[in-house]
């Protein structure tokens, strides 16, 4: 058996890291020094060291000087730069995606919308938290409404943000005792972009983004935010 390639261990122990990291199970602000992620992911420093960049390429990670990697903190003047830039980027792919998407497209996003609306959405072991399957169902469906646009460059730049807002949008879930609609939110937006409503599907999105910061925000005074800075 050929030995397992140096770029596979490098995929594994990325999407391990990324997993926890999304999970919560590194918190915002969390050091990661490489003697405590070398054990526990089975890697080397080398390995480990390239995950964490490409991490930090996606904004989930920050490097500090002197100091190494830790999950990227949280802070109130992030989040609203975050959610501005998104309804900004993501209402611009979503316009581009409705006036080029065609029937295969729109196949593509009710099957994604299918898959996210038969997946449950808190994890089984932690009631208070999303289910890693849920997240995953949850950024392809959202990822195959922009996929009609086609831009690839704006496409990643979207990516890109989205996946910045994920820690906030992991941490939200526990300071939301109205337990929202979100599967109303998706169904508004399915529905809308199906129809090729661009004002409507605009709006729903837009909605769908600032909830999280919404939540987040209310509770900001009583450092729900700020508390996961180092």
């Amino acid at each position: 058996m050929a030995p397992e390639r140096p770029v596979t261990r490098v995929e594994r122990t990325y999407d391990a890291l990324r997993s926890d990291i999304l999970a919560g199970r590194h918190e915002p602000g969390a050091k990661l020094p490489f003697a405590d992620l070398s054990p526990r992911y089975d890697a080397s420093v080398g390995v480990l060291r390239e995950a964490l960049s490409r991490l930090a390429a996606e904004g989930l990670v920050e490097s500090v000087p002197q100091l190494g990697f830790r999950v990227r903190s949280l802070s109130v003047e992030d989040l609203r730069h975050l959610t501005d830039a998104r309804c900004a980027i993501e209402t611009l792919v979503l316009r581009e995606a409705l006036a080029n998407g065609g029937v295969a497209w729109e196949s593509q996003v009710l099957a994604a919308h299918h898959q996210l609306q038969h997946t449950p959405q808190m994890s089984e072991g932690d009631p208070a938290r999303l289910s890693d399957e849920w997240a995953r169902a949850h950024a392809a469906y959202h990822d195959t409404l922009l996929m009609g646009c086609p831009n690839p460059r704006l496409l990643a730049i979207a990516r890109s943000l989205r996946d910045s807002a994920e820690l906030y949008r992991r941490w939200s879930v526990p300071f939301d005792p109205t337990h929202r609609d979100i599967a109303g939110e998706h169904r508004a937006i399915l529905e809308a972009a199906l129809a090729h409503d661009e004002e409507a599907a605009v709006a729903a999105l837009t909605h769908h983004i600032r909830y999280t910061t919404d939540v987040l925000l209310r509770h900001a005074d009583g450092g729900a935010v700020d508390a996961a800075r180092d």
